[in-house]
């Protein structure tokens, strides 16, 4: 009695190998959809990387950002700039050693957005405060 296994059996000939499994389908044989797939791509890209962002300066240094609250917890926070250009904050952290976004901000700029937020000049998308 052969084990049973969720592997497929191999032999020595190439061309009997099961297929790779790949973590999304490419759809190469099905144009149409590929197209469909792509077309959607970019629609996610576009609304998850660049749409609902405002863009805010920073009260205390003035360094430009792009921001986007998905809720009263979920802050993104895109520099048009290097941080540590502007920011102070940043700027001491890199000549201390920190890596590129550590931390995530600085509490200056989260006193601009908490403004920005109460002011009623950045919307929070799921409409909480």
């Amino acid at each position: 009695m052969s084990p049973r296994s969720s592997e497929p059996q191999r032999s020595g000939d190439p061309s009997r190998l099961a297929p790779a499994w790949a973590k999304a389908p490419d759809f190469a044989d099905q144009p149409v959809r590929q197209a469909a797939v792509r077309a959607q791509t970019v629609v996610d890209k576009q609304h998850y990387l660049d749409a609902g962002l405002t863009p805010l300066r920073c009260q205390a240094c003035s360094a430009q950002v792009l921001v986007r609250k998905a809720s009263a917890h979920q802050t993104s926070v895109q520099w048009t700039e290097r941080p540590d250009a502007h920011c102070p904050v940043f700027a001491q952290l890199t000549e201390h050693g920190a890596r590129p976004g550590r931390p995530e901000s600085c509490p200056s700029l989260e006193k601009s957005i908490k403004w920005a937020v109460d002011e009623g000049l950045l919307d929070i998308e799921d409409g909480g405060r």
